[in-house]
C-alpha cells in the first residue's frame, strides 16, 4: 500500500524544513520501517516476502493503469486527463523507481539482518537507523540518477538528491520509536502472527 500511494503522491510537491521534496518521499520513508519491522519481527524471509510484494504491487499498478489511460474517454469524463498526467509514467520514470524500489529494499533487509548478527540482537537503533539511512542513499541515488541524468545540469541533480535524501533522514529517525513499540507488542503477544489469525 505504501508503495502504492508513495509512488501516486510523488507528483506533489511539498516545502518541508525549507526545501522543495515530494509528498510521494515522507510516505515512501516508512516502507523501510515496514521491512525493519518485518526484520525484526519475523526474520529476513518474511521482509523479503514484503519486498517481493511491493514490488509487484507497483508493477501492477503501473500496467493496469498504463492500459487504463489507454482507453478512449467517453466525451463526459472529467478523470482522463487528471489520471494520464498522474499515471502516465515515462519507461525511464518507471524504470528509475523499479531499480530503485528492489535495490534499496534488499539492501535494507540485508544490511539489517548483518548488523543484527554482528551486535548479537542488541541496539536496535543502530541497525534501524544504519540499514534504513544507507538503503535511502542508494534508493535516491538510483532514482535520481536514473530518471534525471542529462535531463537536468549536475548541480540540479545534486541538489534534487540532498533535499530528497534529507526528507528520508529525517522520516527514518523520527520512526525509530515504532520499531521498539512494534517488538515491544510482538514480544508480548499482542501483535499475533498471521497463522494466529487464521486459528481464531
Amino acid at each position: 500500500m505504501c508503495v502504492i500511494l508513495a509512488n501516486i503522491q510523488v507528483m506533489k510537491l511539498v516545502s518541508l524544513f525549507g526545501m522543495t521534496a515530494t509528498l510521494g518521499n515522507i510516505l515512501y520513508g516508512t516502507s523501510f520501517l515496514a521491512t525493519d519491522i518485518l526484520s525484526e519481527n519475523h526474520g529476513k524471509k518474511d521482509a523479503k516476502l514484503a519486498v517481493h510484494m511491493g514490488f509487484f504491487m507497483l508493477l501492477m499498478m503501473v500496467v493496469v493503469m498504463k492500459f487504463a489511460i489507454l482507453f478512449i474517454p467517453n466525451p463526459h469524463d472529467m478523470a482522463h486527463e487528471a489520471l494520464s498526467k498522474i499515471f502516465g509514467l515515462t519507461p525511464r520514470v518507471a524504470g528509475a523507481s523499479f531499480c530503485a524500489y528492489a535495490s534499496s529494499q534488499y539492501h535494507d533487509v540485508w544490511m539489517f539482518h548483518l548488523l543484527k548478527d554482528k551486535t548479537h540482537d542488541k541496539h536496535l537503533w543502530l541497525r534501524n537507523n544504519v540499514s534504513t539511512m544507507v538503503s535511502q542513499a542508494i534508493d535516491t541515488g538510483i532514482f535520481v540518477g536514473v530518471a534525471f541524468y542529462g535531463m537536468y545540469p549536475n548541480n540540479v541533480l545534486l541538489s534534487l538528491f540532498l533535499s530528497t535524501y534529507v526528507i528520508k533522514w529525517i522520516v527514518a529517525l523520527s520512526d525509530t520509536w515504532c520499531v521498539y513499540l512494534a517488538r515491544k507488542w510482538f514480544r508480548e503477544g499482542k501483535i499475533r502472527t498471521e497463522a494466529e489469525y487464521i486459528v481464531r
